[in-house]
This record gives structure tokens, sequence and C-alpha cells, in this order.
């Protein structure tokens, strides 16, 4: 638990210091959502509708942009090695790795999120199940994407290749995010999605630290 804190604080400072992939993230989420009304017209019944799946999808866009340099700046500077060397379970600083990922992107557009809704005129019975989906989807997407981040390691146009790599493995936690604030603002029972998310988190938690510490270490070899 000690060397998990570590390293958390470590990437955190880091991020802070650095402070552009958050930044970045969140304006990227607020301008791709500020772009639909351009493109489907102002009409606030049609932007309701739209409402959850723009956001989900923008957020979900939004979470990969850092997602390249997860592991890419400790590889080339030499500390993933060392982390693979320490007496910390390469599992473990990976977990905490993602952790941090998740606390500089992914909490900043939950965040972001019920302010882009009142842009959208999405219904008020859908805000707190956008919150509740958000808080179950992202950790699931930023765990998913660190096996696409360790996979791409040392590859060059990493980017696209990460891309094709993950997007596949985001559709369902989409869908079923959309599906929870969709059947709320309905007036159905959104209880179903949600399990069904908590079990995509509760089956990559452990899942996806394993895979991603694998492809560390094959390509730290």
């Amino acid at each position: 638990m000690n060397g998990f804190l570590l390293i958390l604080r470590r990437d955190l400072r880091l991020a802070q210091r650095q402070g552009m992939d958050s930044i970045m993230a969140v304006m990227f989420f607020v301008i791709a959502v500020v772009l639909f009304p351009f493109g489907v017209g102002p009409e606030p019944n049609i932007l309701a509708r739209i409402a959850a799946g723009v956001i989900w999808v923008s957020a979900l866009m939004s979470s990969m942009l850092s997602l390249e340099r997860l592991f890419q700046t400790d590889f080339e500077d030499g500390s993933l090695e060392l982390l693979t060397l320490s007496p910390i379970t390469l599992e473990i600083a990976v977990l905490a790795k993602i952790v941090g990922h998740w606390l500089t992107t992914g909490l900043p557009l939950i965040i972001a999120a019920p302010l882009l809704g009142v842009l959208l005129n999405m219904p008020l019975d859908g805000f707190p199940m956008l919150i509740a989906a958000l808080a179950l989807g992202t950790p699931s997407l930023s765990l998913i994407g660190a096996v696409g981040a360790a996979l791409i390691l040392g590859s060059r146009r990493g980017g696209v290749l990460l891309s094709l790599l993950i997007l596949p493995l985001y559709i369902p936690v989409l869908i079923f995010g959309v599906s929870a604030v969709d059947a709320v603002i309905g007036g159905f029972d959104a209880k179903p999605q949600l399990l069904i998310m908590g079990g995509f988190l509760l089956a990559a938690l452990p899942l996806c630290p394993w895979a991603a510490s694998a492809a560390v270490r094959q390509a730290v070899e």
C-alpha cells in the first residue's frame, strides 16, 4: 500500500507540474460537446434526445488524449525499468498509474459533464444518473486504456494504434452508460445498466492491471 501511494503521489505531482494533459482533456470535452448544437441545430428537443450520447462519446474520446503518455514518458526516461526491478509488485505500480490517470482525466470530466448537460438541454432527471454512470464508466475506460497504452510502448504511430486497439473495447461501456441515462429520462429503472457497468468495472479492476503489467514487462525486456 505504501508503494501504491508513493507512485500515485508521484504521478499526481507530475501531472500538476505539467498540467496540460488534464486541461487538454477537459477543453477537448467541452469543445466537442459545444460543437454538436452547431451541427444538428439549436432545437431543444433534438439536443435533449442526443445529450447523453453526445456527452458520453465526447468523454470517451477525451479520456484517450492522455493515454498514450501513461507509460511512454516513464519508458523513455528509464523509470519504467526501475519500477519493474523495484520490490513493489508491477501490477500494483500499474494500478497506481491508472488511478492517477483517472484522477487527472476522468474525474474532471465527471465534474464538467453536468454543465454541458445544461447546454444540451438535458432533462433534470438525467443529471444524477449521468454522474453515476460516468463514475462507474470512466474508471473502466482508464483500466482498458492502460492495456492499450502498455501494448504500444516503443511502437511508431502509437496514437493511431492505441485508438484501434481500445475503441472496440469501449463500446459496451458506452452503450450501457448512455442507456442508463436514457432509461431514467424515459421513466424506466436503470438498475440493470448500472449493475452491468459495475460488473465491467469489477472484471477490469484485476484483469487490466495484470494484462498491462505483462505488456510493460515485455516492452522493457
